[in-house]
């Protein structure tokens, strides 16, 4: 540690995560304010230390400007995600209203067959998660899983754990997610090679921490599945699945190709820029609405007013959702503003460890910490850019690999995804800890051992 104050700073740092989880667990606060109060809890500490906050060099922090930084912690979360979280719950309000959900999950059905309905999920998963964000591709598929919980009649988390590691494997190892995206850009790897290793290593990771987890998780842990929307009134025509698969992977589709404009170097044209534009993330989502407003609104029978009255219901029924993702958010800008991130970074690089095992704890430690994975990717990759240039035989797309892997490490109170699952799933915050969280960790560590094992074959081979 390079200052006198690094070690009270951690334990602040662990003070708070403790404190967070003692008033959200025992005491029952709301998740928003629980976040906020530990949010000032860190800050104030760090203030009484002396600490020279990230963004505020030269003066010592203060608690106007922690209370500053956490309200644009607090939006910068808000401003990247709740677009996208509340066209996905649109979407899926009207996937779920129109039938749509049923339709999909009766013909997976009719091609896997009953007795497979878990790689119905894995597929979907795979599909819809390879480009879009975790909370999207789970607000999309919700009610594909509620209604083919309803047709097979099994248990719940045999089919809700496999979906949220397969969607959670894609988000943090695949581009053109932020996360991978930025470490490819900072550790100067190959894109297509990192697309590879992540599909090779994320497939048996998201099978490890999904399918097999879920096995042990059932006969231990009984939630009380989310309601199913009733039967559509007599007018109401369920839409085929042809048009009902379109709908969903049509958002999916124009991201992608504004992924293979980039790969293939023609986002510089004209046609690229229109590419582009229609696959950025919240045009394709609006795009996506707008046609399932039709799809699977007008067209099979709903009415103007009706279709207002969902879209109303789907965003009223995320509100406390987004201000406890927002708090996570405010909470992490605070734990990053005050060095904490830096500190467990540089711990983890005096231990002089492998460097893939290294980037793998850099990133885990932050992810616990601050609760985000693309701050964890983030940070962890900048400190690693001098390691790999002193380590020219570590492969940069296996270590780009690794992080992603340590930045799904262990998600708790403090990570925005966290809440999505509990609210979205109708979980307890005990019940969720023993799910999501222990396959976030199961992900993590499985990842880590794959990759660090098909490291082990490449110097073998030579």
């Amino acid at each position: 540690m390079n200052s006198p104050t690094d070690l009270p700073l951690l334990g602040l740092a662990l003070g708070a995560i403790v404190l967070l989880v003692l008033l959200v667990t025992r005491w029952k606060l709301n998740p928003f304010l629980a976040l906020s109060l530990a949010a000032l809890a860190l800050g104030g500490g760090a203030v009484g230390l002396g600490i020279t906050a990230k963004s505020h060099p030269g003066a010592a922090w203060t608690v106007l400007q922690v209370v500053d930084d956490f309200k644009l912690g607090l939006g910068a979360t808000l401003g990247g995600v709740a677009s996208l979280i509340c066209l996905g719950a649109i979407l899926g309000k009207l996937l779920s209203e129109s039938g749509g959900a049923g339709v999909l999950a009766k013909g997976f059905l009719g091609f896997f067959g009953k007795e497979n309905a878990g790689w119905c999920i894995i597929a979907l998963a795979i599909t819809v998660g390879l480009s879009s964000w975790f909370a999207v591709g789970f607000l999309l598929l919700l009610p594909v899983l509620l209604s083919l919980t309803k047709e097979t009649g099994r248990p719940f988390l045999n089919l809700a754990l496999p979906l949220l590691s397969f969607l959670s494997v894609m988000h943090g190892l695949m581009p053109p997610h932020p996360g991978p995206v930025i470490a490819i850009n900072a550790l100067h790897a190959d894109t297509g090679k990192v697309l590879l290793w992540g599909f090779l290593i994320g497939i048996p990771t998201a099978a490890i921490a999904g399918p097999a987890f879920a096995k042990f998780a059932v006969g231990r842990v009984h939630p009380t599945l989310p309601e199913i929307s009733g039967e559509q009134p007599s007018q109401i025509r369920p839409p085929s699945f042809s048009l009902t698969l379109f709908s969903i992977l049509l958002p999916i589709a124009l991201m992608l190709l504004a992924t293979c404009a980039e790969l293939f170097g023609i986002h510089g044209s004209f046609i690229g820029k229109i590419v582009l534009t229609l696959g950025s993330p919240i045009i394709a989502m609006l795009l996506g609405v707008l046609f399932c407003l039709w799809s699977l609104g007008l067209r099979c029978g709903w009415t103007a007013p009706q279709l207002l009255k969902f879209t109303e219901q789907s965003v009223n029924a995320i509100g406390m959702t987004f201000l406890t993702v927002g708090a996570g958010g405010g909470f992490a800008r605070v734990l990053t503003e005050s060095g904490v991130a830096r500190i467990l970074g540089e711990l983890a690089s005096e231990a002089h460890l492998p460097i893939l095992l290294y980037g793998w704890l850099a990133s885990a430690f932050i992810r616990v910490a601050t609760g985000s994975a693309t701050v964890a990717i983030t940070v962890a990759a900048d400190l690693l850019v001098p390691l790999l240039g002193a380590s020219p035989e570590t492969s940069p797309e296996l270590l780009v690999v690794a992080i992603g892997c340590g930045s799904l490490f262990l998600s708790h109170l403090n990570d925005a995804g966290f809440w999505i699952v509990r609210d979205c799933l109708g979980l307890s915050v005990k019940e969720t800890l023993q799910t999501w969280t222990i396959t976030e960790t199961l992900i993590g560590v499985a990842g880590l051992l794959l990759t660090m094992g098909v490291d082990a074959v490449r110097h073998a081979l030579g």
